[in-house]
């Protein structure tokens, strides 16, 4: 570990799992869909058997899509069509609609992880505070919004505005250029091994693994924590 944290001018977070929990905002907006469009009716047993079929659907369009093998469009409607057959409903006009739901109203739901704000409120006094994110532009923005985050962050940096995702190291490097920054004092917030830390370890910037599940991994960071209050441990 690096021995003096106080170089640091520039934080960066990553926001889906790290601020914004997109596990508690996901189920949420699924769990009304799922009743609203009556799908118990077409032949589905029950939510839960929806959701647990949907996760490794979702987990693998998303790894296609970073992997530029699917469109934003494929990824969008197919991990729901696909889901539906799943259950032998084939029916694209029904996948469509819960797409184009699912991006308008999951944005809008606000449920952060635990001292978000508390923590937000003691680095920002201290350090310069951005994003890095991986997504759709406009679904990320209201994220950011609704959730009271906005007023923390001097930049967000979005992948599909800049046209790199993490963990290409030419998000990190372009997000450095702008905000001022040098790999030296700057210093990545993250809780994906492969996308948050491996990416911005490539840029030559330090790292933190928020890893609140405790999950094994061979690759290491440069701090890992548990609870994002841990930041105030050594920030």
């Amino acid at each position: 570990m690096p021995d003096t944290p106080s170089r640091y001018k520039h934080l960066f977070f990553d926001l889906d799992h790290t601020l914004w929990d997109f596990e508690a905002n996901s189920r949420a907006t699924l769990s009304e869909l799922f009743d609203e469009l009556g799908l118990h009716g077409r032949g589905i047993p029950s939510f839960e058997v929806f959701h647990e079929t949907y996760l490794p659907i979702n987990s693998q369009y998303w790894a296609r899509y970073h992997h530029k093998l699917l469109s934003k469009d494929e990824l969008r409607v197919g991990r729901f069509l696909e889901t539906l057959r799943r259950f032998r409903v084939d029916d694209e006009v029904l996948a469509e609609t819960m797409a184009q739901q699912y991006l308008d109203r999951s944005p809008y739901k606000t449920a952060i992880f635990p001292d978000a704000l508390e923590v937000l409120d003691y680095l920002a006094k201290k350090y310069t505070l951005h994003i890095i994110t991986n997504g759709f532009s406009e679904v990320q923005d209201i994220k950011i919004r609704e959730s009271r985050l906005e007023v923390y962050f001097r930049h967000v940096f979005v992948s599909e505005r800049v046209g790199h995702q993490k963990p290409e190291r030419e998000i990190f490097l372009h997000a450095m250029e702008v905000t001022g920054g040098t790999p030296a004092d700057s210093l990545m917030i993250g809780d994906n091994m492969a996308t948050d830390i491996m990416g911005a370890k490539a840029a030559g910037m330090d790292q933190v693994f928020f890893n609140p599940l405790g999950k094994k991994t061979r690759d290491k960071a440069t701090y890992e924590i548990a609870a994002l209050s841990e930041l105030k441990n050594f920030l």
